[in-house]
């Protein structure tokens, strides 16, 4: 067995660091709050909003019921909620139903915030919910389409964060719709 291992390392031959490669460092910043009571207002009808959409979550598989609610630039709340289906793949997440409605609803306005709420059985967790990977592009997107961040609420009864743009949960945007 220890010839073999020493014959794998001769395959690898061993590379000198480029002169040119350089390490970097990336800072993520967000608000954490301990109560709904230290948000903006605006922000707390959001949340609220997100909570309230919850309820309309079809999760029978998951038991993870998600809401979302998303402020438009001219006021108006899109509420959303997490859609599960047997087939798995096609159900959607709480937050890509909320921005899909709002765009489809209410096209050519910009999407300024969106809170999400989540747990199981119909609760809110402790912990703030987090968007997935999918529903980061989504938000990217329409981020980059409205020319102006879009801040991320993602709450929890215990703690909440807040995200003044997409950038900060979801770092490298893939947007190369947007190459000239």
């Amino acid at each position: 067995m220890l010839e073999y291992a020493q014959f794998l390392l001769t395959l690898r031959p061993c590379q000198a660091k480029p002169q040119n490669m350089k390490t970097a460092k990336l800072d993520i910043v967000y608000t954490e709050y301990s109560s709904i009571d230290e948000m903006d207002p605006l922000d707390i009808e959001l949340v609220k909003a997100a909570v309230e959409a919850q309820k309309g979550s079809y999760a029978p598989y998951s038991k993870f019921n998600v809401g979302a609610a998303l402020r438009l630039d001219d006021g108006t709340v899109v509420k959303g909620s997490n859609q599960e289906n047997a087939a798995y793949p096609s159900g959607l997440c709480a937050e890509r139903t909320t921005m899909f409605s709002a765009s489809a609803g209410h096209p050519g306005k910009a999407m300024v915030s969106l809170a999400i709420a989540g747990g199981f059985g119909g609760t809110v967790s402790d912990t703030p919910c987090s968007p997935c990977g999918a529903c980061r592009q989504v938000m990217a997107e329409y981020q980059t389409l409205a020319g102006r961040p879009m801040s991320v609420i993602m709450f929890g009864t215990r703690k909440t964060w807040k995200f003044d743009k997409v950038d900060d949960i979801l770092p490298f945007i893939f947007d190369s719709f947007n190459e000239k």
